[in-house]
């Protein structure tokens, strides 16, 4: 294991992941509030473990936008430090914990407050911030919530909490879930999670991608090619084994904004939202509103998702495939005013040229294309429980394969 670094953390990399710093509140302390801890403020979208102010440890948000996560108690504490610093030591060349960084947060050390030097915090990226309403759950990942040194009696503890833990492979220990429609937030804590049983257990994963109007389904098979990436890490090493560690899952709730530029420089500004509901109540797939920015030859096409995608689809091409359930519908809007086209009115002659054929591959893939661009996050958090082995970590795994069936299940019904 790498040596404990000095306790002052480097700084995260300039332009990184630091958020705008926030003026310094109040912070919980025992005994009742006081300021301090440099600015550092109870960090407001934590979903599971300690609570800053509630419990011993805690996790807090430095100015600079990091994450810091107070150090348990040995061996725990000593335990998890040292785990970072053996994957993010500067001179490691082991190709497995190399791998293995893409999976975790970054690690920039330790940090204490100026006030309180012996408080030791784990500084750590926050992998939120590039969200605007990021959508979070804390998976607890395995068959054992204990490690293999565990007493009879924690054991007995941690089967107690969730017993069906070794047969289902993962627990929800909580999840905050934005809402479209009321723009406010649905939040669950850990009794949420070990109420679930093997037959609520989908649904209750289910609700996490539910954006209070419909399922996320573009966040849902995200997050199952990032899984299976952590899944291909774990099946090709033999040297770590983890218990009681968690995956974190992070998607954008809000709308986004994406553009892209169509053959013969027409830009098509794609606004990609949470499946909801149109204006005029219709159902979206994927919810994506396309308009087509810079005027054509014959005027600008605009094309937003409605009713009428099936309808004029068809005109260029009826073999549709019924697979396909996104539709459009598109106003075409000359330069002149005596040449404007109402939404269902466009025949063939008007959509020839490259025009049609550019949105067909546009639409076509859509749905392709949004999985893979859907803005999530999983990353591989609490490691106070890891510990050295010769053999893979077959709990880990099939805690792994079982959320992705889970997962797929969720996509597939």
């Amino acid at each position: 294991m790498a040596t404990e670094p000095p306790r002052r953390a480097r700084p995260p990399p300039a332009g990184g992941d630091g958020a705008e710093p926030e003026a310094e509140p109040e912070a919980a302390a025992a005994g009742g509030w006081r300021r301090g801890l440099n600015g550092c403020v109870p960090l407001a979208h934590q979903v599971a473990g300690h609570m800053y102010g509630k419990d011993k440890g805690g996790i807090l948000q430095h100015p600079d936008g990091t994450v810091l996560k107070q150090l348990q108690p040995p061996p725990r504490g000593p335990r998890e430090q040292e785990f970072y610093n053996k994957v993010f030591a500067a001179d490691c060349c082991d190709s497995v914990l190399l791998e293995l960084r893409k999976y975790l947060p970054k690690y920039f050390g330790i940090w204490s407050p100026p006030t309180a030097p012996n408080d030791l915090y784990l500084k750590l990226e926050d992998v939120t911030c590039k969200f605007n309403k990021p959508c979070i759950m804390d998976v607890k990942i395995g068959q054992k919530s204990y490690d293999p040194y565990a007493s009879a009696e924690k054991i007995h503890q941690q089967v107690s909490k969730y017993p069906l833990m070794e047969e289902i492979g993962f627990l929800v220990l909580g999840m905050r879930v934005y809402h479209v429609c009321t723009d406010s937030y649905e939040t669950q804590n850990q009794h949420y999670g070990r109420s679930l049983t093997k037959e609520t257990i989908k649904d209750g994963v289910s609700r996490f991608f539910h954006n209070g109007s419909s399922l996320r389904k573009d966040a849902i098979a995200a997050s199952i090619q990032k899984i299976e990436k952590i899944l291909e890490w774990f099946e090709s090493q033999e040297q770590l084994n983890f218990y009681a560690s968690s995956l974190l899952f992070v998607y954008e709730g809000s709308c986004q904004l994406t553009n892209t530029r169509l053959s013969g420089g027409t830009l098509v500004e794609k606004r990609v939202m949470p499946k909801g509901l149109l204006p005029d109540g219709d159902i979206l797939e994927f919810n994506n509103n396309i308009n087509v920015i810079n005027a054509t030859e014959n005027g600008k096409i605009e094309a937003s998702v409605g009713k009428s995608f099936s309808k004029i689809y068809a005109l260029h091409k009826n073999a549709y495939s019924k697979r396909h359930h996104s539709q459009i519908s598109l106003k075409v809007e000359n330069l002149e005013q005596d040449s404007v086209w109402k939404n269902t009115c466009i025949s063939q002659e008007h959509l020839n040229g490259n025009v049609l054929p550019q949105l067909e591959k546009v639409f076509c893939h859509m749905s392709a294309e949004i999985k893979e661009s859907a803005d999530v996050d999983i990353r591989m958090i609490d490691f106070a429980h890891v510990f050295p082995s010769n053999t893979k970590d077959d709990g880990y795994i099939y805690g792994l394969k079982n959320l992705i069936t889970v997962l797929q299940n969720i996509l597939d019904n």
